[in-house]
Protein backbone atom coordinates (compact mmCIF):
# COMPACT_ATOMS: atom_id res chain seq x y z
CA UNK A 1 0.00 0.00 0.00
CA UNK A 2 1.62 3.38 -0.60
CA UNK A 3 2.84 5.47 2.09
CA UNK A 4 3.75 9.00 2.07
CA UNK A 5 6.48 10.35 -0.02
CA UNK A 6 6.06 7.53 -2.28
CA UNK A 7 7.42 4.94 -0.36
CA UNK A 8 6.10 1.37 0.16
CA UNK A 9 6.36 -0.92 3.02
CA UNK A 10 7.77 -3.91 0.91
CA UNK A 11 9.92 -1.85 -1.70
CA UNK A 12 13.66 -2.67 -1.23
CA UNK A 13 14.92 -0.38 -3.55
CA UNK A 14 14.25 1.73 -6.65
CA UNK A 15 14.39 -1.46 -8.79
CA UNK A 16 10.87 -3.02 -8.61
CA UNK A 17 12.62 -6.18 -11.19
CA UNK A 18 13.19 -9.22 -8.89
CA UNK A 19 16.88 -10.53 -9.85
CA UNK A 20 16.31 -14.39 -10.32
CA UNK A 21 19.84 -14.99 -10.57
CA UNK A 22 21.11 -13.11 -7.73
CA UNK A 23 18.45 -15.09 -5.40
CA UNK A 24 19.44 -18.28 -6.90
CA UNK A 25 23.24 -17.67 -6.13
CA UNK A 26 22.35 -16.17 -2.57
CA UNK A 27 20.19 -19.50 -1.56
CA UNK A 28 23.11 -21.81 -3.18
CA UNK A 29 25.72 -20.02 -1.15
CA UNK A 30 24.01 -20.28 2.28
CA UNK A 31 22.97 -23.63 2.01
CA UNK A 32 26.37 -24.74 0.84
CA UNK A 33 28.51 -22.88 3.56
CA UNK A 34 29.06 -25.50 5.88
CA UNK A 35 31.20 -22.75 8.47
CA UNK A 36 28.36 -20.65 8.82
CA UNK A 37 27.91 -19.78 12.59
CA UNK A 38 24.38 -20.92 13.82
CA UNK A 39 21.89 -17.44 14.49
CA UNK A 40 19.06 -19.51 15.01
CA UNK A 41 19.28 -18.79 18.57
CA UNK A 42 18.97 -14.71 17.69
CA UNK A 43 14.58 -13.56 17.81
CA UNK A 44 13.88 -11.54 15.27
CA UNK A 45 13.03 -7.79 16.93
CA UNK A 46 13.43 -5.97 13.84
CA UNK A 47 9.28 -5.93 11.81
CA UNK A 48 7.39 -4.03 9.65
CA UNK A 49 5.10 -1.70 11.03
CA UNK A 50 1.40 -3.68 11.07
CA UNK A 51 -0.34 -2.09 8.79
CA UNK A 52 -3.87 -1.05 10.75
CA UNK A 53 -1.10 1.18 12.67
CA UNK A 54 0.26 2.36 9.44
CA UNK A 55 -2.60 3.50 8.34
CA UNK A 56 -3.43 5.19 11.81
CA UNK A 57 -0.63 7.74 11.26
CA UNK A 58 1.94 6.91 8.36
CA UNK A 59 4.22 9.94 9.20
CA UNK A 60 5.48 8.34 13.24
CA UNK A 61 6.35 5.19 11.37
CA UNK A 62 8.15 6.12 8.19
CA UNK A 63 11.46 8.12 8.75
CA UNK A 64 11.27 11.77 7.26
CA UNK A 65 15.25 12.95 7.44
CA UNK A 66 17.67 9.79 7.51
CA UNK A 67 17.51 6.22 7.12
CA UNK A 68 18.83 3.90 9.17
CA UNK A 69 19.63 -0.07 8.07
CA UNK A 70 17.97 -1.75 5.04
CA UNK A 71 14.31 -0.89 5.02
CA UNK A 72 14.47 2.60 3.89
CA UNK A 73 17.74 2.55 2.46
CA UNK A 74 17.08 2.76 -1.09
CA UNK A 75 14.45 5.98 -0.58
CA UNK A 76 15.92 8.46 -3.13
CA UNK A 77 13.91 11.62 -0.32
CA UNK A 78 16.48 10.55 2.08
CA UNK A 79 19.05 10.40 -0.07
CA UNK A 80 20.15 13.36 0.89
CA UNK A 81 21.79 12.17 4.39
CA UNK A 82 24.13 10.12 2.52
CA UNK A 83 27.06 12.44 2.04
CA UNK A 84 26.33 13.27 5.87
CA UNK A 85 26.75 9.76 6.43
CA UNK A 86 29.92 9.14 4.39
CA UNK A 87 31.38 12.23 6.39
CA UNK A 88 31.02 10.57 9.61
CA UNK A 89 31.99 6.89 7.95
CA UNK A 90 35.20 8.95 6.93
CA UNK A 91 35.77 10.48 10.34
CA UNK A 92 35.36 6.82 11.77
CA UNK A 93 38.30 5.53 9.64
CA UNK A 94 40.84 8.24 11.07
CA UNK A 95 39.59 7.11 14.64
CA UNK A 96 40.22 3.52 14.08
CA UNK A 97 43.76 1.95 15.93
CA UNK A 98 45.94 0.72 13.17
CA UNK A 99 43.11 -0.48 10.10
CA UNK A 100 41.19 0.47 7.77
CA UNK A 101 37.22 1.39 7.28
CA UNK A 102 37.62 -1.74 4.71
CA UNK A 103 38.63 -4.10 7.86
CA UNK A 104 35.02 -2.90 9.79
CA UNK A 105 32.93 -3.93 6.40
CA UNK A 106 35.14 -7.60 6.89
CA UNK A 107 33.97 -8.00 10.01
CA UNK A 108 30.20 -7.27 9.36
CA UNK A 109 30.72 -9.30 6.16
CA UNK A 110 31.56 -12.68 8.70
CA UNK A 111 28.49 -11.69 10.89
CA UNK A 112 26.41 -11.36 7.33
CA UNK A 113 23.84 -13.82 8.93
CA UNK A 114 23.61 -13.16 12.34
CA UNK A 115 22.52 -9.31 10.89
CA UNK A 116 19.73 -10.72 8.68
CA UNK A 117 18.76 -13.34 11.70
CA UNK A 118 17.63 -10.01 13.58
CA UNK A 119 15.16 -8.67 10.57
CA UNK A 120 11.84 -10.02 9.60
CA UNK A 121 11.92 -9.05 5.95
CA UNK A 122 14.38 -11.02 3.25
CA UNK A 123 16.77 -8.60 2.59
CA UNK A 124 17.16 -9.06 -1.00
CA UNK A 125 21.34 -8.05 -1.68
CA UNK A 126 24.73 -9.47 -1.32
CA UNK A 127 26.59 -9.77 1.94
CA UNK A 128 29.14 -6.95 0.99
CA UNK A 129 26.20 -4.89 -0.21
CA UNK A 130 24.71 -5.32 3.36
CA UNK A 131 27.96 -5.23 5.15
CA UNK A 132 29.14 -1.48 3.58
CA UNK A 133 25.28 -0.20 4.29
CA UNK A 134 25.68 -1.44 7.80
CA UNK A 135 28.93 -0.10 8.23
CA UNK A 136 28.23 3.42 7.08
CA UNK A 137 24.95 3.57 8.83
CA UNK A 138 26.76 2.39 12.36
CA UNK A 139 29.28 5.23 11.81
CA UNK A 140 26.45 8.12 11.41
CA UNK A 141 24.54 6.44 14.10
CA UNK A 142 27.74 6.01 16.77
CA UNK A 143 28.64 9.85 16.15
CA UNK A 144 25.65 11.26 16.29
CA UNK A 145 24.44 9.66 19.88
CA UNK A 146 27.72 11.01 20.85
CA UNK A 147 26.05 14.70 21.04
CA UNK A 148 24.29 13.65 24.17
CA UNK A 149 25.87 13.65 27.32
CA UNK A 150 25.22 11.97 31.20
CA UNK A 151 25.97 15.47 33.06
CA UNK A 152 22.44 16.87 32.54
CA UNK A 153 20.80 14.57 29.62
CA UNK A 154 20.78 17.78 27.77
CA UNK A 155 21.07 17.63 23.94
CA UNK A 156 24.13 20.23 23.30
CA UNK A 157 23.55 21.74 19.84
CA UNK A 158 27.12 23.11 19.82
CA UNK A 159 29.00 20.31 21.89
CA UNK A 160 30.00 19.09 19.57
CA UNK A 161 32.29 20.01 16.79
CA UNK A 162 32.37 16.28 15.06
CA UNK A 163 28.57 16.34 14.39
CA UNK A 164 28.97 20.71 13.52
CA UNK A 165 27.90 19.53 9.89
CA UNK A 166 25.02 18.06 10.19
CA UNK A 167 23.31 20.63 12.85
CA UNK A 168 24.28 23.73 10.17
CA UNK A 169 22.41 21.37 7.84
CA UNK A 170 19.82 20.40 9.96
CA UNK A 171 19.31 24.48 10.61
CA UNK A 172 17.01 24.57 13.57
CA UNK A 173 15.86 22.20 16.53
CA UNK A 174 12.97 20.98 14.23
CA UNK A 175 15.14 19.30 11.69
CA UNK A 176 17.17 17.53 14.58
CA UNK A 177 14.12 16.12 16.18
CA UNK A 178 13.10 14.64 13.33
CA UNK A 179 15.77 12.83 13.17
CA UNK A 180 15.56 11.70 16.76
CA UNK A 181 12.41 10.55 15.91
CA UNK A 182 13.73 8.76 13.08
CA UNK A 183 16.29 6.96 15.02
CA UNK A 184 13.92 5.27 17.09
CA UNK A 185 11.59 4.19 14.71
CA UNK A 186 10.86 0.19 14.62
CA UNK A 187 11.78 -0.06 10.63
CA UNK A 188 14.55 2.56 11.18
CA UNK A 189 16.84 0.04 13.06
CA UNK A 190 20.02 -1.81 12.96
CA UNK A 191 21.66 -4.24 15.72
CA UNK A 192 23.28 -2.41 18.25
CA UNK A 193 26.17 -4.94 18.38
CA UNK A 194 27.53 -3.27 15.57
CA UNK A 195 28.03 0.01 17.07
CA UNK A 196 30.13 -2.03 19.88
CA UNK A 197 32.00 -3.60 17.04
CA UNK A 198 32.97 -0.15 15.67
CA UNK A 199 34.01 1.10 18.87
CA UNK A 200 36.64 -2.24 19.36
CA UNK A 201 38.15 -1.24 16.96
CA UNK A 202 38.63 2.46 17.79
CA UNK A 203 39.41 1.32 21.66
CA UNK A 204 42.40 -0.64 22.88
CA UNK A 205 40.66 -2.14 25.95
CA UNK A 206 37.53 -3.88 25.79
CA UNK A 207 36.34 -3.04 29.22
CA UNK A 208 36.48 0.43 28.02
CA UNK A 209 34.49 -0.24 24.65
CA UNK A 210 31.72 -1.26 27.09
CA UNK A 211 31.51 1.56 29.66
CA UNK A 212 31.73 4.19 26.60
CA UNK A 213 28.87 2.33 24.76
CA UNK A 214 26.40 2.09 28.05
CA UNK A 215 27.17 5.71 28.86
CA UNK A 216 26.04 6.66 25.69
CA UNK A 217 23.17 4.86 25.03
CA UNK A 218 22.13 5.73 28.96
CA UNK A 219 22.77 9.50 27.77
CA UNK A 220 20.46 8.73 24.48
CA UNK A 221 17.43 6.75 26.47
CA UNK A 222 17.57 9.48 29.15
CA UNK A 223 16.64 12.51 26.95
CA UNK A 224 13.92 10.32 24.48
CA UNK A 225 12.27 8.83 26.96
CA UNK A 226 9.02 10.34 28.50
CA UNK A 227 9.50 9.03 31.69
CA UNK A 228 11.85 10.63 33.89
CA UNK A 229 12.14 8.50 36.36
CA UNK A 230 15.84 6.56 36.09
CA UNK A 231 17.56 8.46 39.22
CA UNK A 232 20.03 5.38 38.97
CA UNK A 233 19.89 4.44 35.59
CA UNK A 234 20.79 0.70 35.29
CA UNK A 235 24.16 -0.32 33.41
CA UNK A 236 23.20 -1.15 29.84
CA UNK A 237 24.84 -4.59 28.57
CA UNK A 238 24.46 -3.77 24.57
CA UNK A 239 24.30 -7.68 23.88
CA UNK A 240 21.26 -7.97 26.00
CA UNK A 241 19.60 -5.87 23.51
CA UNK A 242 18.98 -5.72 19.96
CA UNK A 243 18.32 -2.37 19.02
CA UNK A 244 17.69 1.47 20.45
CA UNK A 245 13.79 0.46 20.64
CA UNK A 246 13.73 -3.08 22.11
CA UNK A 247 16.10 -0.75 24.74
CA UNK A 248 14.06 1.60 25.88
CA UNK A 249 10.82 -0.72 25.64
CA UNK A 250 12.67 -3.20 28.39
CA UNK A 251 13.65 -0.10 30.54
CA UNK A 252 9.79 0.77 30.52
CA UNK A 253 8.45 -2.45 30.95
CA UNK A 254 11.56 -4.09 32.93
CA UNK A 255 9.59 -3.63 36.79
CA UNK A 256 5.98 -4.31 35.28
CA UNK A 257 5.29 -7.46 36.81
CA UNK A 258 6.47 -6.97 40.23
CA UNK A 259 3.36 -4.70 41.08
CA UNK A 260 2.89 -4.35 44.39
CA UNK A 261 -1.13 -4.52 45.69
CA UNK A 262 -2.60 -2.51 48.20
CA UNK A 263 -4.81 -4.13 50.68
CA UNK A 264 -7.42 -3.27 52.28
CA UNK A 265 -7.99 -3.50 55.89
CA UNK A 266 -9.92 -6.78 56.59
CA UNK A 267 -12.08 -5.71 59.64
CA UNK A 268 -13.23 -2.81 57.41
CA UNK A 269 -14.23 -5.14 54.34
CA UNK A 270 -15.81 -7.33 56.77
CA UNK A 271 -18.28 -4.85 58.41
CA UNK A 272 -18.93 -3.54 54.89
CA UNK A 273 -19.90 -6.25 53.33
CA UNK A 274 -21.92 -7.68 56.61
CA UNK A 275 -23.63 -3.86 55.85
CA UNK A 276 -23.99 -4.27 52.18
CA UNK A 277 -25.87 -8.18 52.67
CA UNK A 278 -28.13 -6.55 55.38
CA UNK A 279 -29.03 -4.06 53.29
CA UNK A 280 -29.90 -6.05 50.39
CA UNK A 281 -32.45 -8.12 52.27
CA UNK A 282 -34.28 -5.25 52.52
CA UNK A 283 -37.52 -4.70 49.69
CA UNK A 284 -36.80 -2.29 47.38
CA UNK A 285 -39.55 0.43 47.97
CA UNK A 286 -38.03 0.39 52.19
CA UNK A 287 -34.56 0.81 50.67
CA UNK A 288 -35.99 3.79 48.91
CA UNK A 289 -37.80 5.33 51.94
CA UNK A 290 -34.85 4.19 53.97
CA UNK A 291 -32.96 6.38 51.59
CA UNK A 292 -34.93 9.54 51.39
CA UNK A 293 -35.28 9.25 55.04
CA UNK A 294 -31.12 9.46 55.60
CA UNK A 295 -30.96 12.56 53.35
CA UNK A 296 -34.20 14.10 54.93
CA UNK A 297 -33.23 13.57 58.27
CA UNK A 298 -30.01 16.24 58.01
CA UNK A 299 -32.18 18.84 57.17
CA UNK A 300 -34.32 21.36 59.81
CA UNK A 301 -36.45 23.02 58.08
CA UNK A 302 -40.24 23.41 59.36
CA UNK A 303 -42.02 21.94 56.25
CA UNK A 304 -39.46 18.73 56.34
CA UNK A 305 -40.42 17.88 60.44
CA UNK A 306 -44.36 17.61 58.65
CA UNK A 307 -43.16 15.20 56.53
CA UNK A 308 -41.18 13.53 58.78
CA UNK A 309 -43.84 12.84 61.69
CA UNK A 310 -46.39 11.57 58.75
CA UNK A 311 -43.40 9.15 57.58
CA UNK A 312 -43.58 7.48 61.07
CA UNK A 313 -47.07 7.77 61.47
CA UNK A 314 -49.10 4.42 61.55
CA UNK A 315 -50.59 4.37 58.22
CA UNK A 316 -46.88 4.61 56.27
CA UNK A 317 -45.88 2.04 58.68
CA UNK A 318 -48.63 -0.14 57.52
CA UNK A 319 -47.33 0.85 53.56
CA UNK A 320 -43.72 0.29 54.34
CA UNK A 321 -45.03 -3.56 55.40
CA UNK A 322 -47.12 -4.27 52.58
CA UNK A 323 -45.73 -6.50 50.20
CA UNK A 324 -44.22 -4.78 47.37
CA UNK A 325 -42.81 -7.60 45.79
CA UNK A 326 -46.20 -8.77 44.97
CA UNK A 327 -47.87 -5.00 44.41
CA UNK A 328 -45.03 -4.15 41.99
CA UNK A 329 -46.56 -6.49 39.91
CA UNK A 330 -50.08 -4.16 39.34
CA UNK A 331 -50.44 -2.69 36.28
CA UNK A 332 -49.51 1.08 36.54
CA UNK A 333 -47.26 0.04 39.67
CA UNK A 334 -45.18 -2.26 37.94
CA UNK A 335 -43.27 0.97 36.45
CA UNK A 336 -41.72 1.70 39.49
CA UNK A 337 -39.95 -1.77 39.68
CA UNK A 338 -37.42 -1.55 37.13
CA UNK A 339 -36.20 2.24 38.08
CA UNK A 340 -35.62 0.74 41.56
CA UNK A 341 -34.26 -2.01 40.82
CA UNK A 342 -31.61 -0.38 38.82
CA UNK A 343 -30.83 2.20 41.59
CA UNK A 344 -30.65 0.01 44.32
CA UNK A 345 -29.24 -3.33 42.37
CA UNK A 346 -26.06 -1.48 41.10
CA UNK A 347 -23.68 -1.54 43.36
CA UNK A 348 -24.79 -5.41 44.42
CA UNK A 349 -24.19 -6.12 40.47
CA UNK A 350 -20.70 -4.89 40.48
CA UNK A 351 -19.89 -6.46 43.87
CA UNK A 352 -20.96 -10.03 42.03
CA UNK A 353 -18.88 -9.13 38.97
CA UNK A 354 -15.82 -8.38 40.81
CA UNK A 355 -16.19 -11.24 43.01
CA UNK A 356 -17.79 -14.19 41.30
CA UNK A 357 -16.62 -14.07 37.97
CA UNK A 358 -12.80 -13.24 39.35
CA UNK A 359 -11.85 -16.98 37.78
CA UNK A 360 -13.99 -17.20 34.97
CA UNK A 361 -12.57 -13.91 32.99
CA UNK A 362 -9.08 -14.55 34.52
CA UNK A 363 -8.38 -16.57 31.40
CA UNK A 364 -10.68 -15.10 28.89
CA UNK A 365 -9.51 -12.61 26.55
CA UNK A 366 -10.66 -8.73 27.70
CA UNK A 367 -13.74 -7.32 25.82
CA UNK A 368 -14.11 -3.24 24.62
CA UNK A 369 -16.33 -2.54 27.57
CA UNK A 370 -13.83 -3.44 30.52
CA UNK A 371 -11.56 -1.04 28.85
CA UNK A 372 -14.00 1.63 29.34
CA UNK A 373 -12.93 4.03 32.82
CA UNK A 374 -14.08 7.43 34.06
CA UNK A 375 -11.96 10.46 32.60
CA UNK A 376 -9.81 12.76 35.06
CA UNK A 377 -12.56 15.48 35.68
CA UNK A 378 -15.09 12.58 36.23
CA UNK A 379 -13.01 11.12 39.14
CA UNK A 380 -11.96 14.07 40.33
CA UNK A 381 -15.26 15.41 40.76
CA UNK A 382 -15.90 11.94 42.51
CA UNK A 383 -12.90 12.41 45.36
CA UNK A 384 -10.32 11.19 43.63
CA UNK A 385 -7.22 12.35 44.11
CA UNK A 386 -3.94 12.51 41.52
CA UNK A 387 -0.45 11.53 42.84
CA UNK A 388 2.86 11.08 40.29
CA UNK A 389 5.26 8.46 40.82
CA UNK A 390 9.26 8.34 40.54
CA UNK A 391 8.77 5.26 38.74
CA UNK A 392 7.54 2.90 35.30
CA UNK A 393 4.67 1.96 34.20
CA UNK A 394 4.85 -1.08 37.19
CA UNK A 395 3.96 1.96 39.66
CA UNK A 396 0.20 2.45 38.17
CA UNK A 397 -1.87 2.22 41.18
CA UNK A 398 -4.86 3.34 42.74
CA UNK A 399 -5.26 3.21 46.76
CA UNK A 400 -8.90 2.41 47.83
CA UNK A 401 -7.91 3.97 51.45
CA UNK A 402 -6.96 7.20 50.80
CA UNK A 403 -8.79 7.02 47.32
CA UNK A 404 -5.39 8.27 44.96
CA UNK A 405 -4.62 7.44 41.69
CA UNK A 406 -1.20 6.95 41.29
CA UNK A 407 0.77 7.14 37.53
CA UNK A 408 4.01 7.88 36.52
CA UNK A 409 5.16 10.88 35.75
CA UNK A 410 5.24 11.64 31.67
CA UNK A 411 6.83 14.15 29.88
CA UNK A 412 5.15 14.86 26.46
CA UNK A 413 7.43 16.81 23.60
CA UNK A 414 7.25 16.96 19.56
CA UNK A 415 9.15 13.84 20.04
CA UNK A 416 7.00 11.80 22.31
CA UNK A 417 4.15 10.74 19.95
CA UNK A 418 6.50 9.29 17.63
CA UNK A 419 8.20 7.11 19.90
CA UNK A 420 5.33 5.87 22.07
CA UNK A 421 3.74 5.08 18.36
CA UNK A 422 6.95 2.93 17.77
CA UNK A 423 7.19 1.44 21.37
CA UNK A 424 3.31 0.03 21.18
CA UNK A 425 4.28 -1.06 17.44
CA UNK A 426 7.59 -3.19 18.57
CA UNK A 427 5.85 -4.70 21.23
CA UNK A 428 2.68 -5.79 19.28
CA UNK A 429 5.53 -7.60 16.44
CA UNK A 430 7.69 -8.66 19.04
CA UNK A 431 5.97 -9.49 22.26
CA UNK A 432 4.49 -12.40 22.93
CA UNK A 433 2.74 -12.23 26.31
CA UNK A 434 0.62 -9.35 27.67
CA UNK A 435 1.40 -6.16 26.08
CA UNK A 436 1.48 -3.81 29.19
CA UNK A 437 2.93 -0.67 27.31
CA UNK A 438 -0.07 -0.84 25.12
CA UNK A 439 -3.12 -1.20 27.77
CA UNK A 440 -0.90 1.76 29.06
CA UNK A 441 -2.08 3.79 26.29
CA UNK A 442 -5.17 2.73 26.53
CA UNK A 443 -5.60 3.72 30.13
CA UNK A 444 -4.27 6.98 29.87
CA UNK A 445 -6.48 7.44 26.35
CA UNK A 446 -9.34 6.35 28.71
CA UNK A 447 -8.63 8.84 31.32
CA UNK A 448 -8.18 11.69 28.76
CA UNK A 449 -10.61 12.96 26.78
CA UNK A 450 -10.34 16.55 27.44
CA UNK A 451 -7.85 19.43 27.63
CA UNK A 452 -9.49 19.64 31.52
CA UNK A 453 -8.59 16.26 32.25
CA UNK A 454 -4.91 17.49 30.90
CA UNK A 455 -4.61 20.45 32.79
CA UNK A 456 -5.86 18.90 35.90
CA UNK A 457 -3.13 15.78 35.48
CA UNK A 458 -0.53 18.84 35.42
CA UNK A 459 -1.32 20.38 37.95
CA UNK A 460 -0.43 17.23 40.16
CA UNK A 461 2.86 17.19 37.81
CA UNK A 462 2.25 13.74 36.41
CA UNK A 463 2.21 15.42 33.12
CA UNK A 464 4.30 17.35 32.08
CA UNK A 465 4.01 19.22 28.89
CA UNK A 466 6.07 20.62 26.47
CA UNK A 467 3.69 21.34 24.24
CA UNK A 468 1.82 24.35 23.03
CA UNK A 469 -1.48 23.67 24.64
CA UNK A 470 -3.10 21.20 26.68
CA UNK A 471 -5.33 20.31 23.67
CA UNK A 472 -2.83 18.91 21.55
CA UNK A 473 -1.76 16.69 24.65
CA UNK A 474 -5.21 15.42 25.18
CA UNK A 475 -5.24 14.69 21.25
CA UNK A 476 -1.86 13.00 21.41
CA UNK A 477 -3.52 10.36 24.49
CA UNK A 478 -6.65 10.33 22.06
CA UNK A 479 -5.16 9.36 18.78
CA UNK A 480 -3.16 6.38 19.69
CA UNK A 481 -6.67 4.28 20.33
CA UNK A 482 -5.56 1.85 17.25
CA UNK A 483 -4.52 -1.58 19.26
CA UNK A 484 -3.77 -5.05 17.00
CA UNK A 485 -5.40 -7.36 19.67
CA UNK A 486 -6.64 -6.79 23.54
CA UNK A 487 -4.63 -7.98 25.90
CA UNK A 488 -5.33 -8.42 29.94
CA UNK A 489 -2.43 -7.28 31.73
CA UNK A 490 -3.09 -7.97 35.54
CA UNK A 491 -1.83 -5.50 37.26
CA UNK A 492 -3.50 -2.54 35.48
CA UNK A 493 -6.62 -4.44 34.82
CA UNK A 494 -6.92 -4.49 38.53
CA UNK A 495 -6.30 -0.69 38.98
CA UNK A 496 -9.41 -0.50 35.91
CA UNK A 497 -11.69 -2.99 37.70
CA UNK A 498 -10.77 -1.13 41.44
CA UNK A 499 -11.36 3.05 39.82
CA UNK A 500 -14.32 2.03 38.73
CA UNK A 501 -15.60 0.15 41.32
CA UNK A 502 -15.26 2.91 43.54
CA UNK A 503 -16.86 5.54 41.10
CA UNK A 504 -19.80 3.89 40.71
CA UNK A 505 -20.39 3.44 44.18
CA UNK A 506 -20.95 7.07 44.60
CA UNK A 507 -23.86 8.36 45.19
CA UNK A 508 -23.80 11.14 43.03
CA UNK A 509 -22.35 8.85 40.21
CA UNK A 510 -25.39 6.90 40.81
CA UNK A 511 -28.02 9.52 40.62
CA UNK A 512 -26.37 10.71 36.93
CA UNK A 513 -26.42 7.38 35.75
CA UNK A 514 -29.98 6.91 37.30
CA UNK A 515 -31.15 10.41 35.54
CA UNK A 516 -29.43 9.57 32.41
CA UNK A 517 -31.02 6.22 32.13
CA UNK A 518 -34.72 6.83 33.53
CA UNK A 519 -34.95 10.68 32.92
CA UNK A 520 -33.07 12.50 30.26
CA UNK A 521 -34.62 11.41 27.15
CA UNK A 522 -36.77 8.52 28.66
CA UNK A 523 -41.15 8.78 28.70
CA UNK A 524 -40.49 6.21 31.66
CA UNK A 525 -39.56 9.13 33.72
CA UNK A 526 -42.93 11.18 33.46
CA UNK A 527 -44.63 7.79 34.66
CA UNK A 528 -42.29 7.44 37.06
CA UNK A 529 -43.07 10.56 39.04
CA UNK A 530 -47.05 9.98 38.20
CA UNK A 531 -46.70 7.02 40.50
CA UNK A 532 -44.38 8.50 43.03
CA UNK A 533 -47.45 11.48 43.11
CA UNK A 534 -49.88 8.85 43.54
CA UNK A 535 -48.21 6.84 46.61
CA UNK A 536 -47.55 10.11 48.07
CA UNK A 537 -51.57 11.19 48.12
CA UNK A 538 -52.19 7.64 48.82
CA UNK A 539 -49.57 8.16 52.20
CA UNK A 540 -51.77 11.51 53.12
CA UNK A 541 -55.13 10.20 52.32
CA UNK A 542 -54.34 7.07 54.64
CA UNK A 543 -53.15 9.32 57.41
CA UNK A 544 -55.66 12.39 57.01
CA UNK A 545 -58.90 9.30 57.87
CA UNK A 546 -57.06 8.41 60.80
CA UNK A 547 -56.29 11.88 62.12
CA UNK A 548 -58.11 15.35 61.36
CA UNK A 549 -56.18 17.00 59.22
CA UNK A 550 -57.58 20.21 59.17
CA UNK A 551 -57.87 20.50 62.60
CA UNK A 552 -54.07 19.60 63.12
CA UNK A 553 -53.05 22.24 60.54
CA UNK A 554 -55.51 24.97 62.04
CA UNK A 555 -53.62 23.70 65.29
CA UNK A 556 -50.09 25.04 63.99
CA UNK A 557 -51.51 27.95 62.75
CA UNK A 558 -52.49 29.04 65.77
CA UNK A 559 -50.11 28.92 67.70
Amino acid sequence: MPTNNGATPTTLHSNPVFNEDRWVIQIRKTLDDEDQEDETGIPVSIFNVPKILMLSKPEAYIPQQVAIGPYHHWRPELYEMERYKLSAARRTQKQLQRVKFQQVVDNFVKHEHRIRSYYHRYLDFNGETLAWMMAVDASFLLEFLQIFTLKEGKFISGGSSRMSHLIEYAGRRSAQNAILRDILMLENQIPLFLLRMILELQSSFSEECDETISMILASFIKELSPFKMMENFPHIQVMDHSHLLELLYHLLIQKSEEHHEIHENEDQGETAEATEKEYANLSHFQQLLNTIWGMGSSLKVRPVHYVKRAITSRPVKLVVKLPWTMISKIPGLSLLKQPVDYFFNMDKDNHKSDGDTTNENSNRPPLIEEITIPSVSELFNAGVKFAPTKGDISTVAFDEKTVTFHLPAVSLDVNTEGILRNLVAFEASAVCGPLVFTRYTELMNGIIDTEEDVQLLRKKGIVMNCLKTDAEVADLWNGMSKSLRLTKVPFLDKVIEDVNRYYSRRWKVKLRKFMKSYVFGSWQFLTFLAAILLLLLTTLEAFCSVYSCSRWFNAKTIQ
